[in-house]
C-alpha cells in the first residue's frame, strides 16, 4: 500500500478533526502543521460555554434564509481556521510560518487571520462562495494549494 505524501496525510487528519463540528450547516476541519508537526487542530462550532445551533432550535442563518459565505456576525460558531489560530494560541504554540490544512477554502475573516497569524502555506480541499477571501489570500503572497475532491 502506497504511503500518503504530507499534504495527503495532513488532509486527511483535518477531514477527521471535522468530525467533532457542531455545524448544522457544514462540517470543517483544520489542522496547523510546522515541521511536519501538528501545532493545533480546529473545527467550526460554538465558543466553550455557548450552546450549540442544535440546542436552540436550529441554524440562525438557515432560518433567515442566509446564503453560504454572506453574514458571518449571524453565525454562533467559530470557524475552524479561527479554532485552530485560537488553540495554538492558548498552547503557546507558535504558528507563524506553519502551514494549514483545511477541509474547505477559508472565508474573509479566516483569511484576514491567516494573514495575520503569517501562515506561509496554505493547503485546503473544497470550495466556498467568497471572491475576496479567495483575492485576499493570493494577494498576501502565502502559498495556496488547492486539492481537488
Amino acid at each position: 500500500m502506497p504511503r500518503p505524501g504530507w499534504d495527503e496525510y495532513f488532509m486527511q487528519i483535518a477531514e477527521l478533526v471535522k468530525t467533532r463540528s457542531t455545524c448544522l450547516r457544514r462540517q470543517v476541519g483544520c489542522v496547523a502543521v510546522k515541521d511536519n508537526r501538528i501545532l493545533s487542530t480546529g473545527y467550526n462550532g460554538s465558543p466553550p460555554g455557548t450552546r450549540h445551533c442544535e440546542e436552540l432550535g436550529g441554524c440562525l442563518r438557515e432560518h433567515l434564509g442566509v446564503p453560504s459565505g454572506e453574514r458571518h456576525e449571524l453565525c454562533r460558531a467559530l470557524h475552524a481556521e479561527q479554532n485552530t489560530i485560537i488553540q495554538a494560541a492558548a498552547s503557546s504554540s507558535n504558528i507563524e510560518g506553519a502551514t494549514l490544512y483545511s477541509t474547505t477554502q477559508p472565508c474573509i475573516l479566516c483569511a484576514k487571520m491567516i494573514i495575520g497569524a503569517r501562515i506561509k502555506r496554505l493547503v485546503f480541499r473544497g470550495h466556498y462562495p467568497d471572491e475576496l477571501a479567495r483575492k485576499m489570500l493570493e494577494e498576501s503572497g502565502l502559498e495556496i494549494v488547492r486539492i481537488e475532491e
